[in-house]
């Protein structure tokens, strides 16, 4: 499906891993059962497909972990996000002059690959976002509020990069 080799895809999605990680994942793609892992964990896709729902989806969290954060005005899955840029969602600061005042708005974008995943890979990049709210880098602070709003954080951003290197090789698995 994609034009990189199979060692170039899982080395795109998963260069800061151990040579030994990256080689387990590629066994699994050369032996086709990158699926079957990927479905077993991860059955179905979630139904957020709107941007409404999305907003809410992300207040809720932001509310139940963040109250006192910034607050966003919108959540929007994005079409023009591409995910071989490593982005996958972006977290946007947005001035808007109103009369003789200078308005600051957080905007979340969603790249819209995560509009057929499942709720779990969802949710990571969401968290992820929001972090960005509080925390503008990717330091140890960071990455403890990720883990602080879902436990699994890593766990998830690492099935997301198995997920990455499977769609490159065989194309997307939740439709």
């Amino acid at each position: 499906m994609s034009e990189n080799n199979p060692t170039q895809s899982v080395k795109n999605y998963l260069n800061g891993y151990s040579d030994h990680v990256q080689e387990q994942v590629k066994s699994l793609l050369d032996t086709e059962k990158s699926a079957e892992w990927l479905l077993k964990k991860y059955p179905t896709a979630h139904n957020l497909n709107g941007v409404r729902g999305l907003y809410e989806y992300a207040m809720d969290l932001k509310n139940e972990f963040m109250r006192s954060s910034p607050p966003i005005s919108k959540v929007i899955y994005d079409d023009k996000i591409h995910i071989i840029n490593n982005a996958l969602g972006l977290h946007t600061y947005v001035s808007r002059k109103q009369g003789n005042k200078l308005k600051a708005k957080n905007e979340i974008r969603i790249a819209a690959l995560f509009r057929q995943l499942p709720e779990p890979l969802l949710k990571m990049i969401v968290v992820h976002e929001l972090a960005h709210l509080k925390e503008k880098d990717h330091s140890k602070a960071f990455y403890k509020l990720c883990c602080y709003m879902e436990p699994d954080y890593h766990q998830l951003e690492f099935d997301l990069r198995v997920y990455l290197s499977h769609r490159d090789r065989f194309g997307d698995l939740w439709c």
